[in-house]
């Protein structure tokens, strides 16, 4: 006998292993015995009631909710009365289970032939005349009842004929409801006798069969393709056979176009366990769900429709709902830095490519690794931090002067930089010539570090956010959406790191954004960063500087007209949640520009009448 226990008991098959095998192991049996050993030298080497009993533990432990004939499909055969019931006490389910392994080693030996499981022997006559014999008596009311509501097939999209009501069949036959509910449990009745009597025992044998074949989930059209008479129509009830079949698949549910067994939500939930720790390649993926009890020619499709999980570039990932847990797998899966752009296709989601790119700049767990290009810290390597920065590091790296051809040919290596843009960084300001040639960082002591008349937590519309980074905001205008440049608070510039004279070349996606100090700080053209959040005059846009270069933004469209004034305020500052009273919005705002906290009221007014925040105050005075 070449079958093992796992091949008459179809639970086995979708229960994980993790559960089976405290419940199930035995030190007289190998490991995981009861998938790789034969059932007969199973028994001859424990004894029957070994392992009847480890059978009936399991029962007990896992699978209680079900039927005995569902766990056991053998006992429709031997036991057609008990097989309808769920487990009772342990010791009878023990003694069920003596019985029938002990007439099935009775019995000669069949050899279980490679590959998929083969359908059970066509009866003489075609199983569906067989099926019509059920219905055959029927009066016209209860065939009706039988195809509109009892054997309806539940899958029909919105706008296709859907399943009767008790209401719209009582109308019809002009019954009460409570009728209508008689003859459908009736109708239930009567198919349960005909399936516990000698004529259905080749549709039992086949609903034995198919549980073995469809496995603990597959999709719902694969039960109408499982063997060419399930697409035959019951001439008594004018339905496919597949609709009657299906409601004997008892365990089984549908759901989002799957026939699954056990529940659906606590399957899914056992395959996203499997992915916990990362990505893992599809081929390892489809053995790991195999294990559930899926088929490997389904598998891959169960994965797609679980919930939370993606199937990409021959990987399966966990997909959570964050923008940058998201983008995080992605990198995980390509192994190699990539551009926002990029991890935006792969994604594939409705995230504008501004957020992913605020998203790669502020979050920790990434790295900018060129000047276009991101990947996981994790990797390690060099982070890129702007061409300024890294004639800075490369200097430092020579010994504190090198040759402007040295820091070329080392920057354009290893960074998607021109030589045009290294040499003009390189000439311009703080870098000075050596005597033979070289350059180095201009000596930090020839002048104090300029200090800006007022800090930038004295800055009219400048905010802190809970990170720590100080962002300004920008009130959209004409201007502004035309493309011309516009002033900069010399506090904001002078926390950027700037100083009278210098210049930041800020990157975006759509380009670099230029911020220059002449007479005073200005920031070159926003509008394409305006384009990307189709803004409007009066809109605001919140902007500040990564240490990588990245110009940073968050956008906040005009407040509506009817928002109390302390949200009204608080938008002013990019806070749009609600706020239970104006002291919780008073202690936000005086977090946003820099007081301590439990300042008092007065001095939250005071310092934004000292900063300039007239439009704000307007809202609390």
């Amino acid at each position: 006998m070449n079958l093992s226990l796992s091949d008459i008991v179809p639970p086995l098959r979708w229960t994980a292993p993790s559960q089976v095998e405290p419940i199930a192991s035995d030190p007289g049996l190998p490991d995981a015995w009861w998938q790789a050993l034969p059932l007969d030298r199973a028994c001859a080497a424990v004894g029957t009631g070994q392992v009847a009993s480890r059978l009936a533990d399991l029962t007990i432990a896992c699978w209680a909710h079900l039927v005995l004939g569902d766990i056991l499909p053998l006992l429709r055969f031997t036991h057609p009365e008990e097989s309808l019931q769920t487990p009772g006490p342990r010791e009878s389910v023990h003694d069920l289970y003596v019985d029938v392994i002990d007439k099935l080693l009775a019995t000669e030996p069949a050899r279980e032939p490679a590959g998929a499981p083969v359908p059970p022997a066509l009866p003489e006559r075609p199983m569906p005349e067989i099926i019509d014999e059920i219905f055959a008596r029927l009066d016209d009311r209860q065939r009706a009842i039988a195809r509109d509501r009892l054997y309806f097939d539940t899958s029909q999209q919105p706008g296709q004929a859907q399943r009767a009501t008790l209401d719209e069949l009582a109308q019809r036959f002009s019954v009460t409801r409570e009728r209508i509910r008689q003859i459908e449990r009736d109708l239930r009745d009567h198919v349960m006798d005909w399936l516990n009597g000698p004529s259905a025992a080749p549709l039992n044998a086949h609903l034995s069969w198919l549980r073995t074949r469809l496995g603990s989930a597959v999709p719902a059209d694969d039960l109408a393709a499982a063997v060419p008479w399930h697409r035959t129509e019951l001439i008594t009830l004018a339905i496919p056979a597949w609709r009657f079949v299906r409601t004997l698949l008892t365990g089984y549910e549908q759901v989002d176009g799957w026939l699954v067994a056990g529940g659906a939500d606590e399957l899914r939930e056992k395959t996203r366990q499997l992915f916990t720790d990362g990505p893992r390649p599809l081929e390892e993926a489809v053995s790991l769900v195999a294990q559930l009890g899926i088929r490997e020619d389904v598998a891959e499709r169960w994965l797609a429709s679980v919930p939370h999980l993606r199937v990409m570039e021959g990987h399966v990932v966990p997909w959570p709902r964050s923008m940058g847990d998201k983008a995080e797998a992605v990198l995980a899966v390509a192994r190699a830095p990539l551009a926002p752009e990029e991890i935006q296709t792969r994604i594939g989601e409705d995230y504008s490519l501004v957020g992913i790119r605020n998203q790669l700049a502020s979050d920790e767990r990434f790295i900018r690794l060129d000047r276009s290009k991101y990947g996981l810290r994790r990797w390690g390597g060099d982070e890129y931090l702007g061409i300024r920065e890294m004639i800075i590091r490369e200097i430092e790296r020579a010994g504190g002067e090198a040759s402007v051809s040295t820091v070329v040919d080392n920057l354009t290596s290893r960074y998607d930089v021109s030589e045009s843009s290294i040499r003009a960084y390189a000439g311009g300001p703080g870098f000075e010539r050596t005597q033979r040639g070289y350059i180095r960082v201009a000596a930090q002591d020839q002048a104090e570090p300029y200090q800006p008349r007022r800090d930038v937590s004295m800055t009219r519309r400048c905010f802190r956010s809970r990170d720590g980074r100080w962002w300004h905001r920008v009130d959209v205008n004409a201007e502004h959406l035309r493309g011309s440049g516009s002033p900069l608070p010399t506090g904001f510039a002078a926390h950027l790191g700037m100083a009278p004279g210098g210049q930041l070349t800020a990157s975006t996606a759509s380009g670099e954004v230029v911020i220059s100090w002449h007479n005073q700080p200005t920031i070159g053209s926003i509008r394409n960063v305006l384009a990307e959040y189709n803004a409007s005059e009066g809109d605001h846009v919140f902007l500040t500087v990564s240490d990588g270069g990245e110009l940073l933004t968050r956008f906040l469209p005009v407040a509506g007209a009817g928002l109390p004034a302390i949200n009204q305020a608080l938008h002013l500052i990019g806070y749009t949640a609600p706020v239970a009273s104006e002291a919780e919005g008073l202690r936000l705002i005086g977090a946003r520009i820099g007081l301590p906290e439990g300042a008092a009221r007065e001095e939250i007014l005071d310092r934004l009448r000292e900063r300039g925040d007239r439009d704000i105050l307007r809202f609390l005075t």
